[in-house]
């Protein structure tokens, strides 16, 4: 297993999500997304895996202007716009190889052990 863990240090999904592979001494990596971002490949790996970058957008997030001038956008200029900016992504994201999840979702997690 190959477990990268992307989120942010505030959020408590994130926090959870550590704790859960911690717990099991499954080693992952953490990704910071406030000091580094998704590329452009891991981008597109994680969007294919989960379905589509609308299941990766936070429609509840704290930066209400910008998910409100989304909301306005085409659909490829959204995808652009959220790519650009990554905190209006749901957290964490939990990728295992070409395998991704966005939230926290343990029931997935067991079948990758």
């Amino acid at each position: 297993m190959n477990i990268q863990i992307f989120g942010t240090s505030k959020s408590f999904d994130t926090k959870k999500a550590q704790r859960y592979f911690s717990e099991r001494k499954i080693k992952f990596q953490y990704v910071d997304l406030r000091e580094r971002q998704l590329s452009r490949g891991e981008w597109n790996s994680v969007k294919s895996a989960v379905g589509g970058w609308e299941k990766l957008f936070d429609e509840n997030g704290k930066n209400k202007d910008l998910i409100t001038l989304v909301k306005y956008l085409t659909p490829e200029a959204k995808e652009e716009k959220i790519f650009e900016n990554q905190e209006l992504l749901k957290m964490p994201i939990v990728r295992n190889g070409r395998q991704a999840t966005v939230g926290y979702a343990p029931e997935i997690w067991q079948t990758w052990e």
